[in-house]
């Protein structure tokens, strides 16, 4: 699986492409700068693009905007953002892009090889790899305001964030400690809650997800 790394911190972004290379990915890429993502998402059109959103040469947003870029011109290029902390602006204005697989992880979660190997790996493969507190966030804002969220039930929303982070509906099943049919029952009603019949060519996780998050 070919990978781009954007991360301007040399020790971190050597320990990535370490980490990544003994996990059989294949860094064909590894940038420091806004630009030079750019320019290297457009050559390689890699399997997943890993991003930090502060890049030089501003430590804005250079990161975030370059993989946003190349998404437009490379539809559906899966991405993986890295932020040092939860910023919500940046996650929602990732998730409007609504195609292609995406994920919003904290630096910390780096420190869990098998957790961020397992998010590349889901994002690569078309999925979403939402980190938890990046969804707390998301999810606090929106209960008090109108619109989905108010047709979810309590448990229709936890089913929902933990499909955010991208379990699959056995492992949403042993959070919650109910069983897997249970879970399938929640996600049926959701999806229809959120208008999104069923269909061979979408995946409708996704599509909730980013449904509700947009």
């Amino acid at each position: 699986m070919r990978v781009v790394l954007a991360e301007d911190l040399f020790l971190l972004r050597d320990g990535l492409v370490r980490l990544l290379e003994s996990y059989d990915f294949e860094v064909v890429a590894a940038v420091d700068t806004g630009p030079g993502l750019l320019r290297a998402l457009l050559e390689h059109k890699p399997d997943v693009a890993v991003v930090d959103v502060r890049l030089p040469p501003t430590f804005t947003d250079e990161g975030l905007q370059a993989a946003l870029q190349a998404r437009r011109q490379v539809p559906g290029l899966p991405v993986l953002v890295l932020s040092q902390y939860v910023e919500q602006l940046y996650a929602r204005e990732l998730l409007a892009d609504g195609s292609g697989g995406i994920g919003y992880l904290l630096k910390d979660r780096v420190f869990d090889p098998d957790q961020f190997v397992d998010s590349v790996r889901r994002v690569a493969a078309g999925g979403t790899a939402m980190d938890p507190d990046v969804v707390a966030r998301l999810f606090a804002k929106e209960t008090n305001q109108s619109g989905a969220m108010s047709r979810l039930t309590p448990r229709e929303r936890e089913v929902l964030a933990l499909m955010a982070e991208g379990r699959s509906n056995a492992a949403i099943a042993q959070r919650l400690v109910i069983t897997e049919r249970a879970v399938i029952k929640h996600t049926s009603n959701l999806f229809a809650k959120l208008d999104l019949p069923p269909s061979n060519d979408d995946n409708r996780r996704v599509l909730a997800v980013l449904a509700y998050l947009r």
